[in-house]
């Protein structure tokens, strides 16, 4: 029997901007009642185009930005309503790596110190040797211990990033990106590199990307977002998809393979504001399915046998 580890619940986070003297305040939802539950062990993905809200969701799940409404649950843990001291103890069992790997390490800090950071705004002993016990998990030398983060290439210090997020030895990952600025041969390692540390420790990933290819060799699942909804979420890699942005997103990944490719046919009409979303369904002006009902009503997420898809007609 599957058991959830982290439940998402009416998840809902605006943000606002104007309001000065002559300027009125415009509101933004960047991510609207997202409901998603992710079990042990599992890895699943977030895919879907820029600015659709993978990586404001990817904070709000670690709380890095608090929710305008809904709930996190960690374990049964509601961490969207714990104190900041209890919430330090909860970001034991959690951790994230981050997109840019220069950006998120601290070019003041040797490697060594960055390792641990964690355990010093825990207020935690480091245990002996943890930082060579590091280094050896994701492949590095120990020598690298001394270095700082701009003496290493994009993978080392990617390599750095997920050491980092390992070191107090979390249940939970939020990966956002990870492979996002680096080079293909480099990601083929990083993604590699993952899937032994999640065999190994038994960990838990929440894999953001806009690679809808990557997200299909490396999930479980698959939740597709568009404009801060979820609109279909494939409960296999492979399963086919129900939701037209979903069967487009598809037919846009590309293939290296000759006899594979195919002649792109792009969506028509424009992307709607995210300051000024319609009524009804927000892809509806994009999608070739569209009716009437769709302009007028937003549709729910409704679940069939795991696989959930929000579109009154369904392919």
């Amino acid at each position: 029997m599957t058991q959830a580890l982290l439940q998402v619940e009416g998840l809902t986070k605006q943000f606002h901007a104007g309001g000065g003297l002559f300027a009125r305040q415009r509101s933004m939802t960047a991510v609207r009642a997202v409901d998603l539950t992710i079990n042990r062990a599992e890895v699943v993905g977030v895919v879907g185009e820029s600015g659709c809200g993978k990586s404001t969701l990817a904070r709000l799940v670690m709380r890095l930005i608090e929710p305008t409404s809904g709930r996190v649950r960690l374990d049964g843990t509601d961490i969207t309503a714990l104190s900041p001291k209890t919430l330090r103890a909860a970001r034991r069992r959690m951790a994230m790596v981050f997109q840019d790997p220069y950006s998120s390490l601290d070019p003041r800090y040797s490697i060594a110190d960055i390792l641990a950071e964690p355990f010093v705004v825990q207020s935690r002993r480091m245990p002996a040797r943890t930082v060579e016990t590091m280094l050896e998990t994701v492949g590095l030398p120990q020598t690298m211990a001394t270095q700082y983060p701009h003496q290493l290439s994009g993978g080392q210090r990617q390599r750095i990033g997920i050491a980092r997020a390992l070191v107090l030895q979390p249940e939970f990952i939020v990966l956002d990106e990870p492979t996002a600025s680096l080079d293909v041969s480099i990601q083929a390692q990083i993604i590699e590199l993952l899937s032994s540390l999640r065999d190994r420790f038994g960990l838990t990933y929440l894999f953001i990307s806009h690679d809808l290819g990557l997200v299909r060799y490396f999930c479980n699942r698959i939740v597709v977002m568009y404009l801060g909804a979820v609109c279909e979420i494939l409960p296999d890699p492979k399963s086919a998809p129900r939701h037209p942005y979903t069967s487009a997103l598809l037919a846009s990944n590309f293939s290296p393979d000759p006899a594979a490719r195919r002649t792109l046919a792009p969506l028509a009409g424009e992307i709607p504001s995210p300051f000024n979303l319609p009524s009804g369904c927000a892809f509806a002006g994009r999608c070739p399915r569209v009716t009437d009902i769709c302009r007028m009503q937003q549709p729910p997420l409704v679940a069939e046998g795991g696989h959930a898809v929000a579109c009154f007609n369904p392919l």
